[in-house]
């Protein structure tokens, strides 16, 4: 059990990791590649890789967690989305600089949260509302021109629009996440990638040399392909919850990268954003791991008073806190339990 827990951890520390590469190497590759086809190779390539192990796991693959009719409308809106992300994205990181746009990326869990409150209905905890507060904040520090202006930077605005896309676009893709994880991932990348390479042609972008061309698809399968893989096979053990609690460090690894592969410099602004962003993070995180709930105990006695033995009932509970993944209470908690821990307080 302890092993299964370790490789676990590994495995969503390397989705991390994996994810933390793609916008450092994303724009050293844009100065040889136009964005909106640097979108697209980066989604083939997740294609193309996630789909040659689906070859190799399709024998395996359980025939019910495959997508039905039933879930087109998600599936055409996760393509659609993931179609326009990468796409302001890499044209985010054209006009920014790549430490910034990699800590705008926590920017995606407000867009979620938000979308999911406002369309979804779900509830929202105090702590993800301090912590949604310090990373906008954060955000906007980030998104200013500087320069004792009040101008904000298109890089930014660009990056920010990228992170409520893939907000939407993670609640698209949550109403079909039982599905096959190596056919959604294939569809993802083959719909978004192609769909993004359609786009390239029109607005008359040109494709690349050979050899940035697979420069991309690699960074794609690794960056996008290889970290969602990674990603899935760490909820098996630790669940959904505690998952995404190691998963935000990708930014932060993300702008280390910056600095060791592009040599950015470190802005006061920079700084004082950095700050006010690992204090968000730090909040989503015990959220996440942690949540009060009651439990309700029934207690009976029996004893004999003036030759008369009477039995007493007695109800009661208590609240208490706990993490989930090491709860070894005597009651199971659902995946839906897990993804529903935003709506705890």
């Amino acid at each position: 059990m302890k092993n299964n827990k370790s490789k676990a951890i590994t495995y969503a520390l390397g989705a991390a990791l994996f994810y933390a590469i793609n916008v450092p190497c994303s724009k050293l590759l844009l100065k040889n590649i136009s964005p909106t086809v640097m979108a697209g190779l980066l989604y083939l390539g997740a294609g193309i890789g996630v789909g040659i192990m689906y070859l190799f796991q399709y024998k395996n693959d359980d025939p019910t967690e495959r997508l039905e009719r039933k879930d087109l409308p998600y599936t055409v809106g996760m393509v659609l989305l993931d179609i326009i992300a990468p796409i302001l994205l890499m044209l985010g990181i054209k006009n920014e600089t790549s430490s910034n746009a990699s800590l705008l990326g926590n920017f995606e869990t407000v867009a979620t949260t938000i979308i999911a409150l406002l369309i979804f209905k779900e509830k929202v905890s105090k702590k993800l509302w301090g912590a949604i507060s310090l990373i906008t904040l954060s955000s906007i520090i980030l998104s200013f021109c500087g320069d004792d202006s009040f101008d904000f930077s298109i890089g930014s605005l660009l990056v920010l629009g990228a992170t409520c896309c893939w907000g939407m676009e993670n609640n698209c893709t949550r109403s079909i996440s039982e599905k096959s994880t190596y056919q959604i991932v294939t569809i993802k990348g083959f719909g978004s990638g192609i769909g993004s390479m359609i786009t390239a042609f029109v607005i008359g972008e040109k494709l690349p040399g050979s050899n940035y061309i697979l420069l991309a698809l690699t960074l794609g399968f690794v960056a996008y392909g290889l970290s969602i893989f990674t990603y899935i096979r760490a909820q098996k053990t630790l669940g959904a919850a505690k998952t995404s609690a190691y998963y935000a460090v990708a930014p932060f690894v993300g702008v280390f990268l910056s600095f060791i592969l592009l040599h950015e410099n470190l802005s006061v602004s920079y700084l004082i954003a950095l700050l006010i962003m690992i204090l968000g993070t730090a909040l989503v995180a015990a959220d996440t791991l942690i949540h009060n709930h009651s439990h309700e105990h029934t207690h009976t006695f029996t004893h004999t008073h003036n030759g008369i033995t009477h039995t007493h009932t007695k109800v009661h509970s208590h609240d208490h806190e706990h993490i989930l993944s090491d709860s070894k209470h005597g009651h199971k908690h659902t995946i839906d339990e897990l993804e529903k821990c935003i709506q705890v307080n």
